[in-house]
């Protein structure tokens, strides 16, 4: 061995490679791959299993995982809390254990999050063919399960041979680092190449720094945008996800107190300004505000900050019905930043807020606008009040009023997960953002299963803060497995458990579009053959006990109160489990969302909801 090469194996140089690559931004250096999820089989155990070993903790620390798809999850939140700034790598073997990534990966780059992934592939020598859970493909011998991963990923590569590593682990951290580009970035590892040697040059393994910039905007485009706002009556700002990512909360409130333009967020964004703002209009679209959607629909110009204008916030093209409406959008991504066929500024959220508000000195909306949103957000301040507020404090609580009762246990510091359910939009509507990083909603592919893996993430980049994680029972029973990861690692997550025997959102959504809630509720079979019995006898907070965590049963508000205090207290991970009042005590949503009702039915729920359905869509517009 020359002294400029160092002999070791594919995945022993993979490890020490990931262990010297930092991210930096505004000068604050972060490991960019802080450490490794694994569950090993026969295509990783010899290869990267055996590289993590001889590499220590010090230089890779390891995480044991239980499901593949819940360590991608783990990975993503620990990604977003850290403002996608470091990431996490996650390794599996060859077949069902890759197969599991894709929907994690999917989720992580939905959301523009960064993670890496670490298959084990087919044999490249094809010596063993087939080996044991190979695919094998008729005509494409060189493919396998992993490229179900292609579509999911920002950047893909099979390492066939010891030295394609070098570029391809290269532009692997490229994409992670870079803002605009950055998601899943998946690299297939076959299980030979894993523990071949090589002499790979000692430059290959020096500490790298990538990084993480700030574009300004175009001047010609920010002249533009500032012209725009100026001559805009009824402007309006959707903070998005980029706001939190780009750390602008700080940008954006000088933005909105030194222009008086209002504020509305999606689910990535919430808490990009304080609840209590006087521009904090709260939510925006389907799960949105009374005065966040009442502004929208009037707005004759929507500034969107780091937002994908999903059909949630757009409420499928129904919210923004201001005939003369226009669309200013800043976004990192250019992709982003050309929807709904808006003025662009391709930049980074802060430093474009900063110019901005540097080309509106002395702009200022009118009074009178300002007085109609503030005096709209004190009338849903009341609304919140009433949804949280509990007249029997021995009596069942509602869904609504247990998000009362957790608003009253957090702290400003404290982390709240959700992804999926009913949850979202009650949560949406109604809570009360109170830090930037309080308000955790994975709505980008609202993944039931995400929140209790995502919490331990979150909990593994920010030790000492108090993680809520927020599940129903139908979320729960999808992917508690890592429960006994949390246990394990002693790593104190609070689940919020709410039993209400079935998928409660759904089934609400299937009365609304003539489903009849048919298929939604965990009820043992009737004597007509539907599930329309009993409530299974199903005891979720036994199962969570079983796993090794401290429970506590809730029955009344009182008892809730009690549970919620004693567990942002405990240092170990407990599960508050309450059954709710199934009453609905939310408001209503306060725009439409385009879920397609059959056209012909014989049952007559589908066909009013058919004519329903035909009066909405015909207020869809395609902003040209």
């Amino acid at each position: 061995m020359s002294a400029r090469t160092r002999r070791l194996t594919t995945a022993q140089a993979l490890v020490r490679f990931l262990s010297a690559q930092y991210t930096e931004r505004d000068g604050v250096r972060h490991r960019l791959i802080a450490g490794t999820w694994g569950i090993f089989g026969h295509g990783n155990v010899a290869g990267v299993g055996q590289a993590l070993l001889e590499a220590g903790e010090d230089a890779m620390p390891f995480h044991q995982g239980r499901n593949e798809q819940s360590m991608v999850h783990a990975a993503v939140g620990y990604a977003r809390q850290l403002n996608r700034l470091s990431a996490q790598a996650v390794t599996t073997s060859i077949g069902p254990g890759a197969t599991n990534l894709v929907t994690g990966a999917a989720l992580a780059t939905i959301n523009r999050l960064p993670v890496l992934l670490l298959p084990g592939d087919y044999f490249a020598s094809h010596a063993p063919d087939p080996l044991l859970q190979q695919l094998e493909h008729p005509v494409e011998a060189d493919v396998s399960v992993n490229d179900t991963l292609r579509p999911v990923s920002r950047y893909f590569d099979r390492v066939t041979r010891p030295e394609a590593l070098i570029s391809s682990a290269l532009q692997a951290m490229r994409v992670l680092a870079d803002p605009a580009e950055t998601g899943a970035v998946t690299l297939a590892l076959p299980q030979d190449v894993q523990a071949e040697a090589y002499d790979w040059p000692e430059e290959f393994f020096a500490e790298r720094v990538w990084y993480v910039r700030r574009p300004a905007p175009d001047p010609v485009e920010l002249t533009a945008a500032v012209e725009a706002i100026r001559s805009a009556e009824r402007p309006l700002i959707v903070a998005g996800g980029g706001i939190h990512h780009s750390e602008a909360e700080t940008a954006l409130k000088a933005f909105a107190e030194a222009t008086g333009i209002p504020v509305a967020s999606t689910q990535a964004g919430k808490g990009s300004l304080r609840h209590d703002h006087p521009a904090d209009l709260g939510g925006i679209g389907h799960t949105g505000t009374a005065v966040g959607d009442a502004l929208a629909r009037t707005a004759d110009l929507v500034i969107g900050v780091g937002t994908r204008h999903t059909d949630f916030t757009t409420a499928s093209g129904t919210l923004f019905q201001n005939p003369d409406v226009r669309f200013l959008n800043l976004n990192i991504t250019a992709f982003d930043a050309h929807k709904l066929a808006a003025r662009t500024l391709v930049c980074d959220a802060r430093t474009g807020l900063e110019k901005l508000s540097e080309g509106l000195a002395g702009h200022r909306v009118t009074e009178a606008y300002e007085a109609e949103y503030r005096a709209g957000k004190k009338r849903w301040d009341e609304v919140v009040q009433t949804a949280y507020r509990a007249a029997d404090e021995n009596a069942v609580p509602t869904q609504t009023q247990v998000l009362g009762a957790l608003d009253a246990a957090v702290g400003d510091e404290d982390v709240v997960i959700n992804a999926a359910g009913s949850l979202p939009g009650d949560l949406h509507k109604l809570w009360r953002s109170r830090s930037p990083r309080q308000y955790h909603l994975e709505y980008g592919y609202s993944c039931m299963g995400y929140e209790i893996p995502a919490g331990i993430g979150v909990q593994q980049a920010a030790p000492g803060t108090p993680v809520w994680a927020l599940v129903g029972d139908g979320t729960y029973l999808m992917m508690p497995t890592e429960i006994v990861t949390a246990v394990q690692e002693r790593l104190p997550v609070n689940i919020v458990l709410l039993q209400n025997h079935g998928y409660a959102s759904i089934g609400g959504l299937s009365e609304e579009t003539g489903g009849e809630r048919f298929g939604t509720a965990y009820r043992f079979r009737a004597a007509d053959g539907t599930f329309t019995g009993a409530p299974l006898p199903v005891d979720l907070a036994a199962n969570a006990a079983s796993l090794g965590m401290d429970v506590l049963r809730a029955k009344t508000v009182r008892e809730l109160r009690e549970a919620l205090a004693a567990a942002r207290a405990s240092d170990r991970p407990t599960c508050v489990y309450v059954e709710t009042d199934p009453a609905p005590t939310a408001p209503p949503a306060e725009a439409w969302w385009d879920v397609p009702v059959a056209e012909t039915a014989t049952r007559e729920a589908a066909v009013e909801a058919r004519e329903r359905y035909d009066r909405r869509a015909a207020g869809r517009r395609r902003h040209l």
